[in-house]
């Protein structure tokens, strides 16, 4: 599931997504209260992502997820980056 949330992310740049509109879309079902699976995996895509890149899921308190490319971008750029 993480491929698909990230994919879903990544088509949808800058767009912030509310972790029940994230079940709806991803998990395609509705949003039964328990949000915590969407966070979860965000939580394991960030660590698959791995350090460099982990910044490009942002965490909008009180709404939920976006991916903002330009932290990609300053990952690549940054001068420790091996």
């Amino acid at each position: 599931m993480e491929f698909e949330l990230l994919a879903h992310l990544v088509a949808h740049p800058l767009r912030v997504h509310s972790r029940s509109t994230l079940m709806e879309t991803v998990w395609g079902r509705p949003d039964n209260g328990d949000t915590r699976t969407v966070s979860t995996h965000i939580t394991r895509l960030r660590s698959e992502l791995g350090p460099a890149h982990r910044a490009v899921i942002a965490t909008v308190r009180q709404i939920g997820y976006k991916y903002d490319p330009r932290f990609a971008e300053a990952a690549w750029a940054s001068p420790t980056r091996g």
